[in-house]
């Protein structure tokens, strides 16, 4: 299977310092890091760990969720994926990504919404990205619009 790539430069204190974030698998971007920003209501311009990692389980999510419903007789039309991803004190010292909401909205053909309903969960469960977040609280609003 294939590895992918990341890499971060970082200069400085925590609370002081910056990084730059480099997707370098795909050459896609590269995107400032900090941990002021990270922890901010407000990004401003800055992407996060939590981002990113919303980025992934949106992303791949809407993969598994694909599959999950060609498997079950259905034809996804349109798919609309968002991943909420929390980052809140660790009891144990420090933070922790502690939950994950995940909200879809799909138009598809061949299930009815108790079939879409039942392909969004098993997806959930089943998607590496959600395997990979097993320490977080994962929820799931999903709904069939016409």
């Amino acid at each position: 299977m294939a590895v992918r790539t990341a890499r971060t430069a970082w200069n400085g204190t925590l609370m002081e310092g910056t990084g730059q974030v480099e997707l370098t698998s795909s050459g896609t971007g590269t995107f400032d890091v900090s941990f002021p920003r990270r922890t901010a209501d407000e990004a401003e311009g800055i992407t996060s760990p939590e981002e990113l990692i919303g980025a992934a389980h949106s992303s791949c999510y809407a993969m598994q969720l694909s599959g999950v419903i060609g498997e079950a007789g259905g034809t996804p039309v349109a798919l609309e994926v968002k991943a909420d991803v929390t980052l809140s004190p660790d009891p144990a010292g420090g933070l922790r990504i502690s939950a994950v909401a995940l909200t879809v909205r799909g138009e598809v053909e061949g299930l009815d919404e108790a079939g879409f309903l039942a392909a969004a969960e098993n997806a959930k469960a089943t998607c590496p990205v959600s395997k990979a977040l097993t320490g977080a609280t994962i929820t799931l609003d999903a709904a069939l619009e016409s």
